[in-house]
């Protein structure tokens, strides 16, 4: 049976009487890469908030591999490190010297300081940029520093929120690969993205959370088996698109056959933004607040 490193139970929160986070209950595997997803507003940030300890929940319980989070803040702090999805680097400083100073601030010492900075430095691909500038490498460099910088103290748990927001696709799958790394060498990694095909490409198992509830939990292969595997649209003048799911392509098929020849329509696998909006309504990378 595996490990619980992460245990949510009953977890809300409210700010001046409204529920941002309201009875959230999961758990989540030693080991497992986990995807949290939901729109801009769901509570997405004030359970990670929670969860790193910065924000007190206003009822139920958090375990961090068995620490919770409000009676034994300084026990869950030496569980995880953070990415957080904004530039959170000292911009006068080089990688390097960020990686220097986080370093000092865990209190390591003057040798192993400089092992672990430069074992990092080669594990995200950054050695022959340690002595540039953070605004002088590219944005996906930063974002593989940050990484490092939350990899020094050696975490069991690494918190992603939004890792690679902003990113072009061919830098974001680099930052991909370095998640499936830091995954495969042993780290539990609980991401946050807007990204669909993010989620699919990464994670065991995903969690959507909308207006503070979970609304769906489970492996996006049966998250998506749950409204079917494969999607048509319908595009109609004046209408939109409208949206069928079926279990095949061959009842797919069959369906499409019997539609009367007006619409322009297109088959193709479904994904986990159609179980998202199939279940509320929205897009993920809707703007509701």
């Amino acid at each position: 049976m595996s490990k619980l490193m992460i245990e949510i139970s009953g977890l809300s929160k409210e700010y001046s009487g409204k529920k941002v986070v309201d009875g959230l209950s999961l758990s989540v595997d030693q080991g497992e890469l986990f995807g949290f997803l939901g729109p801009n507003g769901a509570g997405k940030t004030t359970t990670i908030r929670i969860l790193t300890t910065l924000t007190k929940p206003t009822s139920g319980r958090v375990l961090i591999n068995g620490f919770d989070v409000v009676e034994n803040t300084a026990s869950v702090k030496a569980e995880f490190g953070i990415v957080q999805q904004h530039l959170s680097l000292n911009r006068d400083l080089t990688i390097a010297e960020n990686l220097e100073l986080h370093a000092r601030l865990h209190h390591l010492t003057p040798d192993d300081r400089k092992k672990r900075i430069a074992e990092l430095l080669d594990y995200v691909e950054l050695t022959d940029h340690a002595d540039y500038l953070v605004d002088d490498v590219s944005g996906g460099m930063k974002r593989r520093a940050m990484i490092a910088r939350a990899l020094i103290p050696r975490p069991k748990l690494l918190f992603l929120d939004e890792p690679t927001v902003g990113l072009d696709a061919q830098t974001r799958r680099k930052v991909w690969d370095l998640i499936r790394k830091m995954n495969n060498d042993g780290a539990t990694v609980f991401l946050t993205t807007h990204y669909i095909e993010e989620a699919e490409a990464l994670c065991r198992r995903a969690g959507i959370i909308h207006h503070g509830k979970l609304i769906a939990l489970g492996q996006p292969l049966d998250l998506r088996k749950k409204i079917g595997m494969i999607a048509v649209e319908m595009q109609s003048n004046g209408n939109g698109t409208q949206y069928r799911y079926f279990p095949d392509r061959a009842k797919a098929s069959e369906f499409i056959q019997g539609l009367p020849g007006t619409e322009k329509v297109m088959m193709r696998e479904s994904n986990l933004e159609d179980v998202f909006i199939e279940l509320t309504g929205q897009k993920v990378l809707g703007d509701q607040r």
